[in-house]
């Protein structure tokens, strides 16, 4: 993992001091080391080290046998069945780091190398007088790419690289690769991506598939742990994880995380009874809703949006993060994805049919870089900090989105009483009574956002927070003030104000989209928002009352 910075055109010493010292702005991607390389009249390659695989011998920009040149940021899983095979060919990779595979791959294949990779990535190569910039499927890794005045074209992790040196600049859009002959086009155009009819009726597969997916993210040369929130998605992925660790050695120890603004918040009381049945050694973090609110300009810097949800779920997991890596942790898996795949927000509890949750699921998962995997990697990265998502694995998911929907409509179940359960096909491909991987409290847990479950006070106070400093006249006139992407309430208000102050300018702002919950009458997007979720509280009130 790390943060990178390509500029093509008419590049010469002024343009590439620009380049390395915008590649400076992305230090706290990659704290592990800094690497230029660059050929006057055509191109610049910036790159800051994270050092998950081979830390010693990985430093980019690496080199290809033939003269090519990459940055990368990501992970390329099958890198070491793609080195045997390179080998076989007469091109032995000379270290231990999965993005050498990329550099011999662009010699031999041009584009069409990036059908070869199993992984997460946003890379750039130059080899010759031709080039490469490539975002994996579902941008799990952020890409930006814009013009500067001259007319070169940049690529960065983040906008905060561009902002100062590029006069317009967008979203390099997942699944997309660009060359310098052929322009830009996806690569990735799986059936379900574009509406076709569902492939297969068989949700079989599921289980073994994410089996797959954790086993193959547990690749890492430097400490792993597992985020933990104590909800469904993030507890399936530490027991699988906890389960293939410990079948390669038994005493292996794992740590596992959680955070909330108090200590009986929902997710740390779930977390923790996860947390004693996996036996993992695990960290309780709690942070005050004052420091919380203090840090807004920092989050907002670091994850360059303005959206609601993500800016209320990402300071908690910057805090958390940054505990994350003082204990000299750099990697950890995550449970993000899986609510837009499955439909697990409690909105989709009103989807209209079947084919209504379809076509929501996939608008959601298609705009995963914009929402909840952008939240999880800049909030993350901002501490040096990579986040895994095996829910998002490839095979996977395409498995998971070629079911029909009507699998994943909530049916009326569930110990309890709670009534309708989301996410049932997933709960039902993880239920053996004869080898529980979870305990049945948590594995039929009610979906709790994460911004609702590190405790309600949370959102609350962010509410209370800016309608005290937002003025009804500043709100009643936002309009004049933010024509693009208007905010409707107060909270709204401090996010965009904060943005535009970071990130001026409506090409920053058209970089960001806000996502609101559809059927239901409240917008709010707290899950205790949606009336099912007042229903459901209001039923475990009466039963303990």
């Amino acid at each position: 993992m790390c943060g990178i910075i390509a500029v093509f055109g008419d590049i010469d010493g002024n343009v590439a001091a620009a380049a390395e010292a915008a590649a400076g702005r992305l230090a706290h991607r990659g704290p592990d080391g800094s690497g230029l390389w660059m050929r006057l009249g055509s191109a610049v390659l910036c790159h800051r080290r994270l050092a998950i695989m081979d830390p010693e011998q990985g430093k980019q920009p690496i080199r290809g046998r033939d003269g090519a040149a990459v940055v990368h940021n990501g992970e390329i899983y099958n890198f070491r069945a793609l080195a045997r095979e390179l080998a076989a060919r007469g091109r032995p990779c000379v270290s231990g780091s999965d993005s050498e595979v990329l550099a011999h791959l662009y010699e031999e294949r041009g584009e069409a190398c990036v059908a070869a990779l199993d992984g997460i990535f946003a890379f750039a190569a130059v080899h010759g007088d031709e080039w490469l910039v490539a975002r994996d499927p579902i941008g799990i890794k952020p890409l930006y790419y814009g013009r500067d005045r001259a007319g070169n074209l940049w690529f960065a992790s983040e906008l905060k690289a561009l902002i100062d040196n590029c006069v317009s600049f967008e979203v390099f859009p997942p699944g997309h690769l660009m060359t310098r002959s052929g322009g830009l086009r996806r690569w990735y155009a799986p059936a379900w991506l574009s509406g076709e009819a569902s492939a297969t009726r068989d949700p079989s597969a599921l289980r073994q598939r994410l089996t797959d997916a954790v086993e193959k993210r547990l690749m890492s040369d430097v400490p792993l742990g597992l985020l933990l929130s104590g909800g469904l998605d993030s507890s399936l992925i530490a027991a699988l994880a906890t389960r293939l660790v410990r079948a390669r050695d038994p005493h292996a120890e794992l740590h596992s995380f959680a955070i909330g603004v108090q200590k009986d918040a929902p997710d740390l009381r779930a977390a923790q009874k996860v947390a004693q049945f996996l036996g993992t050694t695990h960290h309780e973090v709690l942070f005050r809703v004052e420091d919380g609110i203090a840090a807004l300009d920092d989050i907002i810097r670091h994850v360059e949006s303005y959206d609601i949800p993500t800016i209320r779920a990402s300071i908690p997991m910057y805090f958390l993060s940054r505990y994350i890596r003082d204990r000299g942790v750099k990697v950890v898996l995550s449970g993000e994805g899986s609510d837009e795949i499955f439909g697990g927000y409690l909105y989709f509890y009103y989807a209209e049919d079947p084919e209504e949750l379809r076509r929501e699921t996939v608008a959601r998962v298609a705009n995963l870089h914009l929402s909840d995997v952008l939240r999880a990697d800049k909030s993350t990265m901002a501490h040096g900090v990579e986040a895994r998502v095996p829910f998002l694995d490839l095979a996977f998911l395409d498995l998971a989105m070629s079911l029909p929907p009507e699998l994943k409509q909530p049916r009326s179940a569930g110990p309890g009483g709670e009534g309708r359960i989301e996410k049932w096909l997933l709960r039902q491909a993880f239920a053996d009574e004869a080898d529980p991987l979870l305990p049945a409290s948590v594995l039929w847990r009610q979906k709790e956002q994460f911004s609702d479950g590190v405790g309600y006070g949370w959102v609350d106070a962010l509410r209370t927070h800016a309608e005290r400093v937002v003025s009804p006249r500043e709100l009643a006139r936002a309009a004049e003030r933010f024509p693009y992407a208007t905010p409707t309430t107060a909270e709204a208000y401090v996010y965009r104000e904060r943005f535009e102050a970071l990130f001026p300018g409506e090409h920053a702002a058209r970089c960001i989209v806000r996502w609101t919950p559809r059927w239901q009458a409240d917008s709010d997007t707290s899950g205790r928002a949606n009336p099912f979720h007042r229903a459901a509280d209001a039923r475990a009130r009466a039963r303990t009352g």
